[in-house]
């Protein structure tokens, strides 16, 4: 199949799906600066509004496990517009709502085509490119799945401040219309349909074990970890997932093959990429949570802190994607490493007089230390892989990144929140001391990811 797709046919069927992926990651973190505005316009509580974000991690995580199966049993042009018809309904449906339920089911249908098109992409380029050519593609690929979120709280708090919530969701269709009319015309076949067949049993483990485990850790951060329901939901959870793997271990065709964690990479780098998902979700949180109430910065002014390192970030990742090619992906893990453990360990003295330009430069030294590691990761763990079992590599990453993102936010926001409740009048600088302890945690995290990157084993080009 390689051989008969043309180097003009690969580079378009590249660029359709990167457009793809920039619109779906970007939707899917362009309401967090938003929440707080969308509480009062549709006058529910705090915990009713998490759920816009709760709610798309949810059916991302739940979805995310069957992706290896419909990889197989439909084609990948059937999948990828399928995923961006999703996201244009959901954007239609969540640009006209008149109330909270009608957002909420436009995000959970936005949902499906982000669960989708992520996993898709990075087998396809396993499908396309030999080992020595796939962290270059790679790198391309880094620019939509890191630059999108990290420009996203700029763009939303631009259009909060200045135009119409609704122009959130309205922006993205022109852009998803098109991709999917030049989809239709031009994306083709990668890999071989087959008659698979889904194993339902599987399918409700992952749905109880993942959607519970991200239900769970997602309402801690409002509910407090000692309510029932956050408690029950984890145990859920966690018997759900056992169950799972289970069932994945004894069954001849598996819906998730686990035999991936066989292979040495594959393994340490899903546990280095736990690591960095949690501190670069926490990140996009809890400093914009730091400007606006311990610096009284404007939600625009602390998304804007943010661009720079994002724009570094995506200049940067293809070239780091020729490095991996080059040199492998030990040397990058360690410099990746050490860029990210300076920037956590610059923020643990935070106080109300902390200048915007330290933090931006502190930002961009996080952004730099990022684009080392990122998507040399993903391109690592996928080339440890046989080709057969690549959609079931790239599924388990990214089930694994869905679950990590929302772990560690919950955990991050429930320390934060714990630290504030210690002082009795609450200030800018109470707010600062409270970053300060939760960021001492987040560098220790990274420390350990540090330590982990050196037992990584070493890959030769060609290898």
């Amino acid at each position: 199949m390689q051989n008969e797709i043309t180097d003009k046919t690969k580079k378009l069927l590249l660029i359709v799906m990167i457009a793809g992926c920039f619109f779906s990651t970007l939707n899917q973190t362009l309401l967090n600066v938003a929440l707080s505005d969308l509480m009062v316009i549709f006058n529910v509580s705090p915990t009713t509004i998490q759920w816009l974000a709760t709610g798309f991690m949810l059916v991302n995580g739940v979805l995310v496990p069957i992706t290896a199966f419909l990889m197989k049993r439909f084609s990948t042009r059937q999948l990828f517009i399928s995923s961006m018809l999703f996201l244009l309904v959901g954007s239609i449906i969540a640009a006209s709502s008149m109330n909270f339920p009608m957002m909420l089911t436009g995000r959970m249908i936005q949902a499906v085509g982000a669960g989708i098109i992520i996993p898709l992409m990075m087998t396809v380029i396993v499908y396309l490119y030999p080992v020595e050519q796939r962290g270059a593609m790679m790198g391309k690929v880094g620019f939509a799945i890191i630059f999108a979120p990290a420009i996203a709280p700029t763009v939303a708090g631009f259009i909060i401040e200045y135009v119409s919530w609704r122009w959130l969701f309205i922006g993205l269709i022109p852009f998803v219309l098109i991709i999917i009319l030049i989809a239709y015309k031009y994306l083709m076949n990668v890999s071989e349909v087959t008659k698979a067949k889904l194993d339902m049993l599987s399918v409700t483990y992952s749905t109880i074990g993942f959607g519970f485990l991200l239900f769970g850790f997602s309402s801690a951060g409002n509910r407090g970890w000692d309510d029932w329901v956050v408690l029950t939901s984890i145990v859920l959870g966690i018997v759900g997932t056992i169950l799972f793997c289970h069932r994945q271990l004894t069954s001849k065709e598996p819906l998730l093959n686990l035999t991936a964690f066989k292979y040495k990479m594959f393994s340490m780098t899903t546990i280095v990429n736990i690591a960095i998902t949690i501190l670069m979700y926490a990140d996009l949180i809890l400093l914009p949570m730091f400007l606006q109430s311990g610096r009284g910065f404007t939600a625009f002014e602390a998304g804007l802190l943010l661009l720079p390192g994002a724009i570094i970030n995506a200049m940067l990742s293809p070239v780091t994607g020729k490095m991996f090619d080059k040199y492998g992906a030990k040397p990058l893990f360690i410099v990746g490493m050490l860029f990210i453990v300076a920037s956590m360990w610059a923020v643990i003295d935070l106080s109300e007089t902390t200048s915007y330009t330290y933090l931006l430069v502190r930002t961009i030294v996080l952004r730099i230390g990022l684009a080392f590691i990122t998507m040399p990761l993903n391109t690592a763990a996928l080339n440890a892989l046989p080709k057969e079992i690549a959609s079931h590599g790239s599924a388990i990453n990214n089930t694994v990144r869905q679950l990590a993102g929302a772990v560690g936010t919950a955990v991050i926001v429930t320390i934060y929140s714990m630290q504030l409740t210690k002082y009795s009048i609450i200030s800018m600088e109470s707010y600062a001391l409270a970053a300060n302890t939760t960021y001492f945690y987040m560098l220790i995290v990274a420390i350990i990811a540090f330590l982990i990157v050196w037992f990584v084993p070493k890959t030769k080009k060609n290898e």
